[in-house]
């Protein structure tokens, strides 16, 4: 059966907006077009679709039954028309990233991806480690952790060592790990972070008091005012210790976990997604001072 597509086109416009004058607007054609477009699918449906009023349209039963299928056929034909906009095919890449690993590792790199692999459309969303994969639509998430995740695929991507770092003014005047103690120390939502690294130097951990941050980046820019001092993955804060924003009082560092690609295991695996976990993987193993992450 050949599909009246004029006329179903016309009628989802006309539904949207519950007029002929607006619908005629959007499709650039007159009012008598698409009225007779409407007529003629009604004709052939046998129902009545728009109960006309003085002022505007309203959709019957009939015409409320078949909008949402009209609605979403026409949106996902837009969606992969879209796709092919500079006259070649685009593929939609949905990755989630935690915001520290976005900003310090993944966008000073990912023109090399982008000029590598132009038919992929990234779309990139950040995070505090807190994620719903399935819930925001993601392709991978890229996340901290063992890489222990229910339902999830996580492959490992490096190693993330935490270390002491805040203002050279405030270093200058540590000399030894104990003196922490007399500073206010920044901290994240995982509380044995600091216990850790204390336990590591052979001091005992003092208590705690300093602010707490669900964002490392908000913890080193509070650091970098003096706020306190931090306990950072240093790896994805070379700009800023480089710079000399962040300095680090003490070389002890601690491993607390590390990096994943992680997709949900009943995700099918695109060729987006295949050529964006290959060049990660590739890109992990050529960069220099990466610890791996093991399970």
């Amino acid at each position: 059966m050949q599909l009246p597509l004029n006329a179903l086109r016309a009628f989802e416009v006309s539904a949207r907006h519950l007029s002929f004058t607006r619908a005629a607007l959007e499709l650039n054609v007159t009012q008598t077009a698409i009225s007779q477009h409407v007529k003629n699918l009604e004709d052939r449906m046998g129902v009545l679709l728009f109960r006309r009023l003085p002022r505007g349209l309203a959709l019957t039963d009939e015409g409320l039954a078949l909008l949402p299928a009209l609605a979403e056929s026409f949106g996902r034909i837009g969606l992969l028309l879209e796709q092919f906009r500079d006259g070649r095919f685009r593929e939609v890449l949905t990755v989630g990233s935690v915001g520290t690993f976005a900003v310090g590792w993944l966008i000073p790199r990912i023109a090399a991806f982008q000029q590598a692999h132009p038919f992929v459309d990234l779309r990139l969303l950040t995070n505090n480690n807190r994620v719903d994969i399935a819930g925001e639509g993601l392709d991978y998430a890229i996340r901290f952790g063992d890489g222990a995740w229910h339902g999830v695929d996580a492959g490992p991507l490096f190693g993330s060592p935490l270390s002491p770092v805040c203002t050279s003014a405030m270093a200058a005047r540590l000399r030894e790990p104990a003196d922490l103690a007399g500073e206010s120390l920044l901290r994240s939502y995982r509380s044995d972070e600091w216990v850790n690294w204390f336990a590591a130097a052979g001091v005992a951990s003092p208590v705690v008091k300093g602010m707490v941050f669900d964002s490392s980046l908000t913890m080193a820019e509070a650091a970098a005012q003096g706020a306190g001092v931090a306990l950072l993955p240093v790896n994805l804060f070379v700009r800023e210790l480089e710079g000399g924003r962040l300095v680090r009082p003490f070389a002890l560092e601690i491993e607390n976990g590390g990096y994943w690609l992680a997709r949900l295991k009943s995700r099918p695996v695109t060729r987006a997604m295949s050529v964006f976990r290959d060049w990660m993987q590739e890109t992990v193993e050529s960069d220099q001072g990466l610890a791996p992450v093991g399970r």
